[in-house]
């Protein structure tokens, strides 16, 4: 698939230019922090190709700002026990070590789900769903209190130094197609099938994670009304969870599902960058419509530039992943 030549759809074109035009301010003593104005992965593992991209947004580009998002694609183990782990953050508007925030965010679930990796295939092979959404809500809000913990040992304001995050999990194996998404934070979580969009992302029940299971959320049934069948929780006895505690609760819910992929579907999971534009204007959705449901996942290079594809009134870094299965 050739890269598209499009800059923008909707109704105008941006403000800003579509290409980068200030960099950021470098400190001479941390050169090794510097945030390139992209980062671009991809690899194919089982039944499923992968394609991740993380990019300045039009208004951190105008006036010099480093990239808020941070992209962390890793795996862990061999063979049909490897597991892939692609992971997002986002640091918060306007605080002055949002880009850091970001990166540690990434930094600390991959090093947790890395030294956990074999018990989380062992689960996502099995089906062991309600160990999946406790065990990895565990990490996801030890790693986010760490986060904040660190800050305040640094002199950093903790409501500051935050990050949403966002995360999937793609097991090696190639008989096994579930996809486990996790997180906490603002983005989206959708799904194109059949050339249609849909709007997975797990819903949260009210007052956080507590109150009754909900489709992508706790215990679920086994098939939502758009025809996903769910990993469960088939009660095998497993020992007990290595997990460890958080140290304190999240400041956004955690969100979880766990989904069976049909061959044909693109699974993509974004940050707020692209998660807006694409519930709110149309024409996005059907370019990307249209550019993914061929029969042959983009290249690097196609998929970057659709990426890229901009939208007036929305400046925001773009972070996205997209799974297409075979």
């Amino acid at each position: 698939m050739p890269p598209s030549a499009l800059d923008h759809v909707g109704s105008g074109p941006p403000t800003y230019d579509p290409e980068p035009t200030a960099l950021p301010l470098a400190d001479p003593e941390e050169l090794a922090e510097q945030v390139a104005d992209t980062a671009l992965d991809g690899a194919r593992y089982g039944g499923c190709t992968l394609r991740a991209v993380s990019l300045r947004g039009d208004s951190a580009r105008y006036r010099g700002e480093p990239r808020r998002d941070a992209l962390l694609t890793a795996r862990f183990g061999t063979g049909e026990m490897a597991l892939v782990l692609v992971a997002m953050a986002t640091g918060a508007r306007a605080a002055p070590d949002a880009h850091r925030a970001a990166a540690e965010a990434c930094r600390l679930i991959g090093r947790a789900v890395g030294r956990s990796h074999g018990r989380l295939v062992e689960d996502i092979r099995a089906a062991r769903r309600g160990d999946l959404k406790s065990g990895l809500q565990r990490l996801t809000e030890r790693g986010l209190g760490r986060l904040r913990a660190d800050a305040a040992e640094r002199g950093l304001d903790p409501e500051e130094y935050v990050a949403g995050l966002r995360c999937l999990l793609l097991p090696a194996d190639p008989d096994c197609r579930t996809r486990v998404f996790f997180g906490a934070g603002a983005g989206g979580l959708f799904r194109l099938r059949g050339g249609e969009w849909q709007d997975i992302e797990p819903g949260v029940p009210a007052g956080g994670a507590g109150g009754d299971p909900v489709a992508g959320f706790g215990s679920a049934p086994a098939e939502t009304p758009e025809g996903d069948r769910l990993t469960m929780d088939f009660g095998i006895p497993v020992p007990p969870s290595p997990f460890e505690p958080a140290p304190e609760p999240p400041r956004d819910p955690f969100r979880f599902r766990a989904s069976i992929a049909r061959p044909g579907d693109v699974l993509v999971m974004a940050t707020g960058g692209l998660a807006e534009p694409l519930r709110g204007e149309p024409a996005l959705c059907a370019y990307l419509a249209r550019r993914w449901s061929g029969r042959t996942p983009p290249g690097l290079a196609a998929f970057l530039a659709d990426a890229q594809v901009r939208v007036k009134g929305y400046a925001d870094d773009r972070t996205a992943a997209a799974v297409w299965e075979a």
